[in-house]
Parts: C-alpha cells; sequence; structure tokens
C-alpha cells in the first residue's frame, strides 16, 4: 500500500511537563497518520500547534508568549494555521478565544480525535474551540519527540489528591488509570523500535489500578513492562508519598531492569504546611519512607514548595533542616504561586514574592553544595551509562541514577567513538556539583 501524500506541512511547540510531551506526541501520531508531513523548522509549517501548560503563572505567560512568537510565522515563513491546544486551552479556553485572535483553533486535553475537524474549521474561519471531550486515552503509534533509545509512558491521567495549591484536578479532572494491556503493548512497540529506556510517567503512578483494584498495580505493570526482552532500563517518576508502599520499593529495588531510583514530591516536611496543603501522610511517615528507601540502596529525588501561604521563618529553617538531614540525591523547587480558583489562593498569609524567591535561594544554595557532596561519594565507583551526545572529545550521558532531562549527566572518556543510545560501562573520577566525571571501563 502506498504511503498517503503529505497534506500540510506541521510544526508543534509542547511546553510543560512530560506528560504533556506524551500528549503532544500523540497527537504528531495522528496527524501523520492521516499524511501531514512533521517539521522540525517552524518557518516552514504551514500549520503550528503549540501544546501548552497551565500549571503556575510562569508556565501559562511562557505558552501565552510562544503562541505570540508562533504568529509571527505568518510574516516570516509559511504559516496558515495557528492551534492551541493543551492544559491552558482546556482551562482559559474562551478567554483565549476572545483575547487572543492570532490563533484560529483551540483543542483541550481530551479533544484530539477532533484536531481535523479544528483544522478545516480553523481554514473556514470559524475558530473552533473543543474543550469538554470525555476523559480518555488515545493508543495509537506517537512521534517521538525524545531520543528514539528513550521514551516516556503514560500510565494514567487526571489526579484525585487535591493539593490545596494546585489546579491540575480542575484542568485534567479526575483520577483514572490506563488499561495494563494497552500500556504494556505501547512499551513493547517502543521497545522493539529502539528505546531501551522506558520512563512510567502520570500525576501519581504508584496510585495506578487503584480505581479498578483494591491496590496499587505499579508492582505488577513493572514486572511486566520488564519481562520484555528490548527494555533495558525501566524508570517510575510521581509517585506520592503516601502511596508508595513495601511492594512497591521492593519493586524497585528487586527488578533487575527497574532503575533504583524513586521520585517523590514532598513539598515541605512542617506538619502545620503539610495539613494546609492537604497532603497525605505525616513528616514521621516521610522520614520513614526515605529512610526504606536509602536501606534498599534506592536514589531519592523529590520537590519542595517554598512561601507556601502563612509559611513562617522558623517553619522554613525547618525544611532546611530537613534537607540538611536527608541529603536529597537530587532535589528541585519552586517558589509557590496562587492559582486561581484553588483553595491555596484564598488563604491569609500570602508571603510576599521577593520573601519566597530569596528562600527559594536559600534551599538551592544548600542542595547545591549537598549535591556536590553526594556526587563526590560517587567517585571511584562503575556505573553503566547510556550514551546521550558528545561535546569537545568528551561523551555525556545518565547512569542508571539520573532520569531524563532534570538530573544531572555523566561526562566521560571514551576509547573509541560511542554512538548516542549505546551503553557503556563508566569509573567515576571526578564531581562537579550536579555531574560526575569518569572514564570508560574496557
Amino acid at each position: 500500500m502506498m504511503k498517503p501524500r503529505p497534506l500540510k506541512t506541521v510544526g508543534l511547540v509542547s511546553l510543560g511537563c512530560s506528560k504533556n510531551r506524551v500528549d503532544s506526541e500523540v497527537l504528531l501520531g495522528l496527524l501523520r497518520g492521516r499524511g501531514y508531513e512533521i517539521v522540525s523548522d517552524p518557518a516552514r509549517a504551514q500549520i503550528i500547534f503549540v501544546n501548552t501548560c497551565g500549571f503556575i503563572e510562569p508556565a501559562k505567560q511562557e505558552s501565552i508568549d510562544a503562541l505570540f512568537e508562533m504568529a509571527r510565522y505568518r510574516e516570516s515563513g509559511r504559516l496558515e494555521i495557528l492551534i492551541a491546544t493543551g492544559c491552558l486551552t482546556q482551562r482559559y479556553g474562551v478567554d483565549l478565544r476572545e483575547g487572543m485572535p492570532e490563533v484560529d483553533a483551540f483543542l483541550g486535553v481530551n479533544d484530539y480525535d477532533k484536531v481535523f475537524d479544528a483544522v478545516d474549521a480553523a481554514y473556514a474561519k470559524s475558530r473552533p474551540l473543543h474543550a469538554g471531550g470525555e476523559a480518555r486515552f488515545f493508543d495509537g503509534p506517537r512521534v517521538l519527540t525524545t531520543p528514539g533509545y528513550s521514551a516516556y509512558v503514560k500510565i494514567s491521567d487526571g489526579c484525585e489528591n487535591r493539593c490545596s495549591y494546585c489546579a491540575i484536578p480542575m484542568i485534567r479532572g479526575a483520577y483514572r488509570s490506563r488499561p495494563f494491556d494497552a500500556i504494556v503493548e505501547e512499551c513493547r512497540a517502543l521497545s522493539e523500535r529502539g528505546a531501551s529506556e522506558l520512563t512510567l510517567i502520570a500525576q501519581d503512578t504508584s496510585r495506578y489500578g487503584c480505581d479498578f483494584s483494591p491496590r496499587s498495580q505499579l508492582p505488577e505493570l513493572m514486572a511486566e513492562i520488564t519481562s520484555l526482552e528490548a527494555v533495558r532500563w525501566l524508570r517510575v517518576l510521581y509517585c506520592y508519598p503516601d502511596t508508595v508502599d513495601e511492594r512497591l520499593i521492593g519493586a524497585v529495588a528487586g527488578l533487575t531492569k527497574v532503575c533504583p531510583y524513586l521520585d517523590l514530591p514532598i513539598q515541605h516536611i512542617s506538619p502545620r504546611i503539610l495539613r494546609e496543603m492537604n497532603r497525605r501522610g505525616s513528616s514521621e511517615h516521610i522520614r520513614s519512607l526515605l529512610g526504606h528507601c536509602r536501606r534498599m540502596g534506592i536514589s531519592v529525588r523529590t520537590t519542595m514548595i517554598v512561601g507556601f501561604p502563612g509559611e513562617t521563618d522558623e517553619e522554613f529553617a525547618e525544611l532546611l533542616g530537613f534537607v540538611r538531614e536527608a541529603r536529597f540525591d537530587h532535589l528541585g523547587a519552586f517558589a509557590y504561586s496562587p492559582e486561581e480558583g484553588t483553595q491555596a489562593a484564598r488563604m491569609p498569609g500570602q508571603v510576599p514574592e521577593e520573601v519566597a524567591r530569596d528562600r527559594l535561594d536559600r534551599l538551592m544554595t544548600l542542595q547545591q553544595a549537598i549535591s556536590a557532596e553526594v556526587m563526590r561519594a560517587r567517585i571511584g565507583e562503575v556505573c553503566e551509562v547510556l550514551v546521550e551526545g558528545e561535546n569537545r572529545g568528551r561523551y555525556y550521558g545518565r547512569s542508571r541514577l539520573e532520569a531524563p532531562e532534570i538530573d544531572g549527566q555523566v561526562i566521560f572518556a571514551a576509547g573509541g567513538r560511542v554512538a548516542p543510545g549505546e551503553y557503556r560501562n563508566v569509573r567515576v573520577t571526578g564531581a562537579r556539583e550536579y555531574d560526575i566525571l569518569g572514564e570508560e571501563v574496557r
């Protein structure tokens, strides 16, 4: 059968998290399947999609700026139609339609099946808005925007945690697990196409399956995926601390293809702040969980929020003390941003932005010093590295203890040519604040 002739050239800008990236790849897969030609240079695109993020205020502004930037290709490129998709469109579609005449069509997070209707309507100058579709998953071939050797796999959507600062449930809806067999089949297809590293993602991966089973099915899912011959590394991101149990820790530590790495967004350690955030579990549980991970040899990444409404100097000092005590392998942090419609945005005691920014700087300065010590402690070890590229005669990649895009790198010298996607054993000989240095071991 002959391939369908390309219709129009399509470009896409994907903003926000890796979950949004998967949605972008699904959208590109739908377009390519219909015969559209995907191009990386927006100047060549006749249709441009911007998959927006609406999580926090800076992300919203970045999305709006990207739409304005892409709109300029009407003059400097071939642009005919500009389409906004994603979280910002889902939440503010009506306002965007009224306020941004530069955009020709709008699609929410559940409406990718309407993309062709939207394109046709946009060409007819009707500026359609589809942001009320039924919550579901779109299975089918994706166009990977990651290197071919590494892919994200979304295992659920939506969220039930109802953290007081977060707008995700208003955007993505209730938590819903993707069918077990559909996930495994996608992992099979991706790995057979060359993706040897798979990363499971969701708003709360550790809750996977709780909507159709009495307990999480994530350990069983991980075991099934790692039974696929072409899968070499499997890692899991975004595990809610309250739903991480001994079964999950045992799977992370015991399944040989699973990277001994857990991403546990803790957000704070003050008992009062955790209650105000509507985070389940206690500070004692968090400390116990971290201790269990350490004993099992699991590397831990976390995320913190500073400047939450009412956060006192003493509570921030408590957070700093906890970070010194916990010595996280990787830590990211945000200054609190009040989000419209959330409970926290209405709370008294909103912390001034300059105070929150100062606290963020102090926290990350502390973590930088801790990270440098953690990296130096790895000197002398030999680790397997997934090679990602070369720079000035040295190769760089990641070990099993670094997740794609968010953690540091392993930078090393090799005895010969190494291609991206290959694996090499590297002896660690030096360290920086976030990266480690080494030499290939033959």
